[in-house]
């Protein structure tokens, strides 16, 4: 099981500690190092800032949104961080929900996610592949754009740049059932939100049809502690967030998860209490056993007996939200 590093996205600003943590995660031997983007910054730039300043870790997607961005934009920024990192790239990509897409991208979210992700994931390795022109006839995803208020003078083109990397690794966020039976045959790898080792029967269904090689790199934060139940405030605060904010009352794909890994009763209450505004009680209500198993939290011996857990599932990469440089070392110790 390799190791990572989940920087995720920014909050008011930029963090002075990425840079630093993403060199010894690279000094440690981890395998990768991850960004994210919500509202606020983007995936790549911090992405390409950390490459200029490492020379072999990986550079990962953790995720960029599709909404952001056309598919063959996508491509065009993975290709070019491809080139000048040497070939460390990995593209993790994400949907989103119907909130983020149509407030904030200002786009309608597909009414076939199924179908608006294939296809995006189709015309991005067409680009990487350059076989030829990108063409797709898609519901969602037209090249040529062959729209009623298009000009119809629109051209089938293939990248000028020769991609590094025909086979640059595509990964997908989901969260479904359906979604990550889907992941399994058209991605190289699943980018979990929430994993617990104790409750792989949950995706097992749905990773049948995964090839041999197939990624699964969930994210787990991680903290060398004395408290375990102040260490897991964090951990609550950022479910009581996804749970109740990142979403709508009537659809929400991370309360939903949280109620296929049995705790539907305990993800509605936390909705509850946070679209009244009582976020505070909505982090309280997070049950601490539900923090507990899908992060890495407590002394050193109490980890390296969790981690053993997390080493007998299908479990490939294990990305780490942890901004401290002590966890990583002795994450990288018992790994």
């Amino acid at each position: 099981m390799r190791l990572g590093l989940a920087l995720g996205y920014w909050g008011r600003g930029p963090s002075a500690d990425h840079v630093p943590l993403a060199l010894e995660a690279e000094r440690l031997g981890y395998d990768s190092v991850w960004t994210a983007e919500s509202w606020g910054s983007d995936a790549f730039t911090p992405l390409t800032w950390i490459a200029a300043r490492t020379s072999r870790i990986k550079l990962g997607t953790a995720v960029a949104q599709m909404a952001a961005r056309s598919p063959t934009t996508t491509a065009m920024h993975a290709l070019t961080l491809d080139h000048l990192s040497g070939g460390r790239v990995m593209l993790g990509l994400g949907l989103s929900g119907p909130q983020v897409v149509e407030g904030w991208y200002g786009r309608p979210f597909p009414k076939s996610p199924l179908t608006a992700t294939r296809e995006y994931v189709d015309v991005v390795r067409q680009v990487l592949r350059r076989e030829g022109p990108v063409e797709l006839d898609g519901r969602f995803h037209s090249h040529p754009y062959r729209g009623a208020d298009g000009t119809g003078l629109g051209k089938a083109l293939k990248p000028i740049t020769h991609p590094l990397r025909s086979g640059l690794p595509v990964l997908l966020g989901a969260e479904g059932p359906k979604n990550i039976a889907q992941t399994a045959r058209i991605a190289d790898g699943w980018l979990p939100l929430y994993w617990s080792p104790t409750r792989t029967a949950v995706y097992e269904a749905s990773l049948d049809a995964a090839p041999e090689g197939f990624l699964v790199a969930p994210m787990a934060r991680a903290k060398v502690c004395d408290d375990v139940a102040e260490g897991l405030l964090p951990v609550k605060a950022m479910l009581g967030f996804y749970i109740g904010g990142m979403g709508h009352a009537a659809r929400n794909f991370h309360a939903d998860l949280m109620g296929r890994m049995g705790f539907e009763e305990e993800a509605r209450r936390v909705q509850e209490l946070f679209l009244a505004g009582r976020r505070e009680e909505a982090v309280r209500a997070v049950p601490d056993a539900f923090a507990d198993e899908i992060s890495l939290i407590g002394p050193r011996a109490r980890i390296a007996e969790r981690l053993d857990l997390w080493r007998k599932g299908p479990i490939t990469d294990l990305l780490l939200l942890s901004p401290d440089p002590h966890t990583l070392r002795v994450l990288a110790d018992l790994n």
